[in-house]
């Protein structure tokens, strides 16, 4: 047994083995692996007794599961109009501008990711970047670069 479906398998003795077990299973794996491969969904389908397709559905539905590998640090700038109109477009430029990124890019290093979300949930506080689970309200350019500069370097 592989270490993913070890995982699989801990995760549905935890959560069941129902299709309502099916989205903490997802999320967990991407906890631990920060992807879900195609073996994990395989894995999970067989756990589940589901189809490979309905797991990858769900799976490719949500902004936060991601079915790519990622970046240790997953950088989300809400896109929402609020955030839009607060200068979401210089936050994305500044960045990209530090990091060599495009959206939907990661470094060469694999240390950073920079994408979009449809929505944060601080639409008062925009605009909204995340960075794995850490929230950071209202950036503007030069408060990003000292955040990511602080990231630059960690390890």
């Amino acid at each position: 047994m592989t270490r993913i479906e070890e995982l699989v398998k801990e995760q549905a003795e935890k959560h069941g083995r129902q299709r309502t077990s099916l989205m903490p299973i997802l999320q967990a794996v991407v906890s631990s692996e920060r992807y879900l491969s195609e073996d994990a969904m395989v894995a999970i389908a067989n756990e589940l007794d589901l189809s490979t397709a309905d797991v990858y559905g769900t799976a490719s539905f949500y902004t936060f599961l991601d079915t790519v590998p990622r970046g240790k640090y997953i950088i989300r700038v809400c896109k929402t109009i609020t955030c839009h109109m607060k200068g979401k477009d210089e936050i994305i430029k500044t960045i990209s501008d530090m990091l060599k990124i495009k959206l939907g890019e990661t470094t060469n290093d694999r240390k950073f990711s920079l994408l979009q979300a449809n929505c944060l949930g601080w639409c008062h506080k925009g605009p909204v970047m995340l960075i794995n689970d850490e929230v950071y309200p209202e950036v503007t350019p030069e408060k990003v670069t000292e955040i990511i500069g602080k990231y630059l370097k960690k390890s």
